[in-house]
């Protein structure tokens, strides 16, 4: 190999080392220990490495290496892939920016959803109870009333979060806030 191509190869992996190191860092957004951070970041720019190439290529331990597949598969950062004529099980990393941000924000805003509403469904029920309870007081009644109006009102925060979700997962969201080709 020439000279130049060397320095090439080796300018190659130097950018390369800067991506990886700048995703695993902001991967902790995504809830993901920095052991399958550098292992999503590393599996980016493969286009599928097997369980043995991953613990080999980042000298991970295997119960390391098997819970960051785990929780990556889990977010849908990283699928499993099929390999004919192959026994051992390929992955490859979600590249679509876009399909990361909008599979993982959606999971947890939906999950933030359900069971934000769900407590304030039964605690507001609850307070129906304290305010048609004949024993109540009126400070009481009123306590319990302010409780439940600011309950109500916070629904609001919620149903919005839901059509964001939805607006996302449709790609109207992209109607508004349209993707961009930029060069810097």
């Amino acid at each position: 190999m020439s000279e130049s191509t060397e320095k090439s190869r080796v300018n190659i992996e130097k950018a390369k080392d800067k991506v990886i190191g700048a995703i695993a860092e902001t991967m902790d957004l995504y809830g993901v220990t920095p052991a399958a951070a550098n292992l999503y970041a590393t599996m980016y720019f493969k286009d599928q490495m097997t369980l043995d190439e991953m613990r080999t290529e980042l000298e991970m331990s295997k119960p390391s290496m098997s819970t960051s597949v785990r929780k990556l598969q889990e977010i849908e950062m990283v699928k499993k892939t099929f390999t004919r004529g192959s026994r051992k099980h390929t992955y490859i990393a979600e590249k679509n920016f876009f399909r990361s941000f909008m599979v993982f924000y959606c999971q947890m805003w939906e999950r933030e959803v359900k069971m934000n509403m769900e407590a304030i469904k039964e605690a507001q029920k609850d307070l129906i109870d304290v305010m048609i309870d004949s024993t109540s007081t009126s400070e009481i009644v009123a306590e319990s009333k302010a409780y439940y109006d600011q309950l109500e009102e916070s629904k609001t925060y919620y149903y919005w979060l839901d059509d964001l979700v939805a607006s996302i997962r449709s790609g109207k969201i992209f109607e508004y806030i349209p993707k961009k080709d930029q060069q810097d």
